[in-house]
């Protein structure tokens, strides 16, 4: 099936009222949970899992889209109007359009922000529309050899980008693959790592693990970091831009548009680098007369840019996720979760078993931009006093919401206690700067990795020269390689030229 008449049966389905319902459901939700500080996407849709068991699939994963892309935009807003990221994505963000806010343009900021978000989530739902079936196909002549050597290129890469360091990321990713090891070897029929407790013999679950990280544990970070005080909102002013600011604007929103979305598709994936690279570009193409305007009143093209990096990099993240099963984020690895728990498994064949799904989710991304846009820009003064609920109340609520919904999973007090357990433990890797995401994305892809591994022995009757012999598994072999390696070496070969 060709991408527009793919395109033309999802938007049937997507046009549905039923999933319309749930496409707005989710931007709402999505923005809401952006504004709050610290608080993102990935936690959001952890938080939400638990209706994967009520709702059929459709419905759902127009629902985390949604999320999804009402997050990318809802960061914004308290980076503009507080200084204060929504989700990482938005950090750069922050460094004009705070300043701008400041400067009584928060309106303007806010506007290019959505504005920028609609521009560049389009210009990705066009690439997953188009890139994605392409994927598929290189997808297909891929074996287990090529498929392990993919997924140990996501683990060093993922880890590298995520954790700051190689070693802390990596720390993150062995004990994700720690926990995905728990349960009864489906080769062997051994029980590994349950301590003879019954109910970890099915392993455990990777909702708890999700919302054990980004409820559980982001919640008492900041509980533990923000106990005291208040912050106040400052007023958003005149919404809308000038002409000035429209042609200001026109520039970096493409241009972080085309920036960010190849950065998605990346096995890396994230949003940071992209945003970052967005703002130094503009720094750089400024016109003279308005590059004082950057780090002292804020500069526009400061906000517009790296806001369409961010989008544009969150709609490719679901370029690999869809297409080889492959979560680059930790938002793409609690969605690919998602899809495990309806039995559907993301890969090259998804798009011919699972058509009327996977067309229906993309159509309803377009959907989604165009609501963005229409629910964002009237509502920029509710977001403001969403944020002025007391701190202990907000996060006392969401340790509640997280304890009820890991409960109504399987009724089992062993998985309450897991997940203020691993939520604890999360709290730490948070207070010590180890990421999370690699230990979601360890859990899920580790089993997969495992299975991969021994498909290729079996099929190389145990020669593991099976992964360098063949050119493919070889050369991804080497990309994960430099990966690891090569920020060390580059760093060395700097300071003994600088020496």
């Amino acid at each position: 099936m060709d991408a527009i008449s793919g395109l033309a049966m999802g938007f049937g389905s997507a046009l549905t009222p039923i999933n319309l319902g749930w496409a707005l459901l989710g931007c709402f939700l999505g923005t809401a949970i952006g504004v709050l500080p610290g608080i993102g996407p990935a936690l959001t849709i952890a938080l939400l899992l638990p209706v994967t068991f009520q709702v059929e699939a459709t419905g759902a994963f127009i629902l985390f889209c949604g999320v999804f892309y009402g997050a990318m935009y809802g960061g914004s807003t308290t980076s503009i109007l507080l200084n204060t990221p929504g989700e990482s994505g938005s950090i750069i963000t922050a460094l004009e359009g705070a300043k701008m806010a400041r400067n009584g343009r928060a309106g303007p900021a806010l506007v290019t922000a959505a504005v920028g978000s609609f521009i560049a989530g389009t210009v990705g739902t066009l690439g997953i529309s188009f890139v994605g079936p392409l994927v598929v196909e290189v997808a297909l002549k891929l074996g287990p050899a090529e498929y392990f050597s993919l997924m140990l290129l996501c683990f060093v890469t993922v880890s590298a980008v995520l954790g700051g360091s190689a070693l802390r990321g990596l720390t993150s990713l062995g004990f994700g693959l720690m926990l995905g090891l728990v349960g009864i070897d489906l080769q062997t029929g051994q029980p590994r790592l349950t301590f003879g407790i019954p109910e970890l013999l099915d392993g455990v679950n990777v909702v708890l693990v999700a919302v054990a990280l980004f409820a559980v544990g982001e919640t008492m970070h900041l509980a533990w970091r923000h106990a005291e005080g208040v912050q106040e909102v400052r007023p958003v002013g005149r919404l809308w831009m000038s002409a000035s600011d429209w042609k200001r604007s026109i520039g970096p929103w493409l241009r972080g548009s085309f920036l960010g979305f190849p950065f998605g598709v990346l096995p890396a994936g994230g949003t940071e680098m992209p945003t970052m690279l967005s703002y130094y570009a503009e720094r750089k193409l400024v016109k003279p007369e308005h590059r004082a305007e950057f780090g002292t009143t804020g500069a526009i093209e400061g906000v517009a840019g790296p806001e369409a990096a961010n989008n544009a990099a969150a709609a490719g993240v679901l370029v690999p996720m869809l297409t080889l099963g492959l979560p680059t984020s930790a938002t793409a690895a609690i969605m690919l979760s998602a899809f495990q728990s309806y039995g559907i498994q993301p890969g090259p064949m998804l798009f011919t078993q699972q058509p009327v799904l996977v067309w229906t989710l993309i159509a309803s991304l377009y959907i989604a931009n165009v609501m963005l846009v229409v629910l964002n820009l009237p509502l920029v003064g509710l977001w403001a006093r969403i944020l002025k609920i007391p701190t202990p109340q907000l996060y006392a609520g969401i340790l509640v919401f997280a304890t009820i919904g890991t409960y109504g999973i399987s009724n089992s007090v062993t998985d309450l206690v897991l997940l203020y357990g691993i939520g604890i433990i999360a709290m730490f890797m948070r207070r010590f700067d180890f990421p999370t995401a690699p230990v979601v994305i360890g859990m899920i892809l580790g089993p997969m990795a495992e299975q991969a591994l021994r498909q290729a022995l079996t099929i190389s009757q145990g020669d593991w020269t099976t992964f360098v012999t063949r050119p493919i598994s070889l050369s991804i072999l080497l990309l994960a390689l430099l990966a690891l390696a090569g920020p060390r070496l580059w760093g060395a070969w700097r300071a003994r030229r600088a020496g």
